[in-house]
């Protein structure tokens, strides 16, 4: 982001309505982070903080106010996930609302709804799939008619899949192939788990022990497809540690793959079955070759299979609670300085059992929370800059709302995107 600081006084693109943006959850962990990208930023845009308590988002506008004297006149708007009307009136005063206030399908859907009807664009950082889909039901057609672009999945939770493999599939079909299947590895991650993060996977795993339907939703590849029921190409989901024989290395299940491929199979519906109707994609963490590796991924399978066994008890999930950050809650400045993340994404082609392209994606600093508090306000931003008539409302996924034009502003949020043929 551009180090010159950005005035919340300046004129807006437009002035329908008295602010282009407003960061709903500002004084949560992720919402500050934000807060203080946009502070630095040039934008030209009328931002406002809202949150429950107006004491703490008069502690974040002082906070801000000291490396940029112009947001101490930021303005203020009290609004609680718990009163629809509050979150009406707020909705009603902005173009886009960008909000960080999760679990989602706790506290989500009512700032869903109140800006389909308004017309107001929305953007936040959910990997719930449930929350995404009951978004779908109630509230796709409505934004459609109003306009209102609800792009969910805005972070390292499912910006680098979804961008990814769209770049890779203009990358192939300018080489005159038609991508048939895409695999991403993730390569290297190193951060700290996000406390929302955490508090979502726990209230879905607790959920998803009493309700069947939901464990089959869970289950569902094609979750966020217009229509979940919809028969398509069987999806490969590793459900256990195996040897990539393409690839040469050892593999085991990422925790956000079913998440991050549900994503992607919704982008690719909404924009027309762009990559095929039997397009298939997954997802995995990759560790290499050799029995090193292979030991690496059963280590990384057994912690993620006793992490899902102890949040699907409640007495050890009440107990693994007291340990873990809570929401709101993340690490120092140093500690999300050091972390870096970098995935792979392999493109495979019809006539072709060897991959044709690498696609790799890599950024700087904590995934959950320093790269994606970048990611989610390049979203923001594209969506105040491309508010207006031309809009194609209805609830979104990243690439289908913003696609090519979110790939070109990767690099503000401090990301690297290097593609290359193989064979």
């Amino acid at each position: 982001m551009s180090a010159s600081p950005s005035s919340p006084r300046q004129p807006s693109l437009s002035s329908d309505r008295p602010y282009d943006l407003v960061l709903f959850g500002a004084t949560g962990f992720t919402g500050r982070l934000l807060a203080e990208h946009l502070s630095r930023s040039d934008a030209p845009v009328r931002w406002a903080l809202s949150g429950r308590s107006e004491e703490k988002l008069r502690s974040v506008r002082q906070a801000l106010a000291q490396h940029n004297p112009r947001c101490a006149e930021l303005p203020i708007l009290t609004a609680d996930a718990s009163d629809p009307a509050s979150l009406q009136r707020v909705a009603q005063t902005t173009r886009v609302i960008c909000t960080t206030v999760g679990p989602y399908l706790r506290h989500g859907l009512p700032m869903v709804a109140a800006c389909a009807e308004h017309g107001t664009d929305y953007c936040d950082l959910t990997g719930e799939v449930p929350f995404m889909r009951t978004s779908i039901d109630r509230y796709h057609t409505q934004a459609q008619t109003t306009g209102a672009r609800i792009v969910h999945a805005c972070g390292f939770d499912s910006i680098p899949s979804d961008i990814g493999v769209l770049l890779l599939h203009d990358f192939l079909r300018a080489r005159g192939h038609r991508m048939r299947e895409a695999r991403l590895f993730v390569k290297s991650m190193k951060g700290s788990a996000s406390g929302g993060t955490l508090a979502s996977m726990m209230n879905l795993m607790q959920l998803a022990v009493a309700d069947r339907s939901l464990r089959r939703l869970l289950a569902n590849p094609y979750a966020l497809l217009p229509d979940p029921s919809e028969s398509r190409e069987r999806q490969p989901d590793l459900r256990s540690v195996a040897f990539d024989r393409e690839a040469q290395e050892w593999t085991a299940p990422f925790v956000m793959g079913t998440v991050n491929t549900r994503v992607v199979h919704r982008s690719n519906a909404l924009l027309a079955d762009l990559y095929g109707r039997d397009f298939r994609y997954s997802e995995c963490l990759g560790f290499g070759n050799g029995l090193r590796s292979a030991a690496r991924a059963t280590t990384a399978f057994a912690g993620l299979a006793g992490f899902a066994a102890l949040c699907s008890n409640a007495l050890t999930r009440d107990v693994l609670g007291r340990f873990l950050p809570k929401p709101g809650e993340g690490p120092s400045p140093e500690v999300m300085q050091r972390g870096r993340w970098r995935v792979h994404i392999r493109g495979f082609v019809d006539g072709h059992d060897r991959a044709q392209a690498l696609l790799q994606l890599s950024g700087e600093g904590d995934p959950g929370y320093a790269s994606t508090s970048r990611m989610l306000l390049q979203v923001a931003l594209l969506l105040v800059e491309t508010h207006g008539s031309a809009r194609v409302g209805g609830v979104q996924t990243p690439a289908s709302a913003l696609g090519r034009t979110l790939a070109e502003r990767l690099p503000s949020a401090g990301l690297r995107a290097e593609l290359s043929a193989l064979q």
